[in-house]
């Protein structure tokens, strides 16, 4: 379980995040939306102590973020940040090795290994193991970058716009995988994405950001609403019924607009 309890942040005396309290169930795909400058890659940030914790307090699980000893905490949670610059000349085997340090300390095992050639699997990267990460395209090393992290094995998973530059097949296939790892094994993911539609599809929760402050959670039929919609975005928009999730048609004013 995941315990926000009355977090702020302010950036040179700006509020970012404002009292912000959350409790995540373990398991399943939760998704972080809202629009820029809701707080949410900071919240992210905050949770993965990339960033100091000004005020309240995050826990996974009874583990204070603010107080766990690093090595133990890259064992129990593992984030994919927005911001990559990756200026090292590596492979994508070697990229998604990076993911099993914390367990191996240099000296991998048949299970590092393994774990590997998993995540490479489930990023379609098998192929491109050995292309070096400056030959990839975006997309590609979005998915190796993804891959690390997986690759790491945590309980939780943070992943800050894991779609980016991924074609509709790519990030639907890698929705898919987070939705099955949830559910086969047990795995927790918080996702920030811009997506609304992905996150009607795959997430189980749906916490929307606006302004620093938590605006509502919920299911997707809960929020991806036209009221709800218009709420967090300030925007008219339709929503459809489409196999059995509600679908935001934001791309297309509604009639009332025009």
């Amino acid at each position: 379980m995941i315990r926000i309890n009355g977090v702020s942040h302010q950036i040179a005396g700006a509020p970012i995040l404002s009292d912000v309290t959350l409790t995540l169930p373990k398991g399943g795909i939760t998704a972080l939306i809202g629009p820029n400058g809701a707080g949410k890659s900071t919240l992210l940030s905050l949770m993965a102590r990339l960033t100091r914790i000004q005020s309240g307090s995050i826990s996974f699980d009874d583990a204070d973020v603010a107080e766990t000893p690093t090595q133990e905490l890259a064992k129990r949670l593992s984030i994919l940040r927005q911001d990559n610059v990756l200026t090292a000349r590596l492979t994508v085997q070697d990229l998604v090795g990076f993911g099993r340090y914390p367990h191996h300390k240099g000296r991998p095992g048949p299970t590092d290994v393994k774990l590997v050639n998993d995540a490479l699997q489930a990023m379609a990267l098998t192929p491109l193991r050995t292309r070096f990460l400056d030959e990839l395209s975006g997309g590609q090393r979005q998915r190796a970058l993804v891959a690390m992290v997986l690759a790491q094995d945590t309980d939780y998973v943070l992943l800050d716009e894991p779609l980016n530059n991924l074609d509709m097949r790519h990030a639907r296939q890698m929705m898919i995988r987070l939705q099955t790892a949830a559910r086969t094994q047990g795995k927790s993911f918080v996702v920030v994405i811009h997506d609304i539609n992905f996150a009607a599809a795959y997430a189980d929760r749906i916490v929307a950001l606006k302004d620093g402050r938590v605006l509502a959670t919920g299911t997707p039929a809960e929020i991806v609403t036209p009221a709800m919609l218009n709420d967090i975005f300030d925007l008219d928009i339709v929503v459809q019924q489409i196999a059995g999730h509600p679908f935001a048609l934001h791309q297309i004013a509604p009639p009332s607009t025009q």
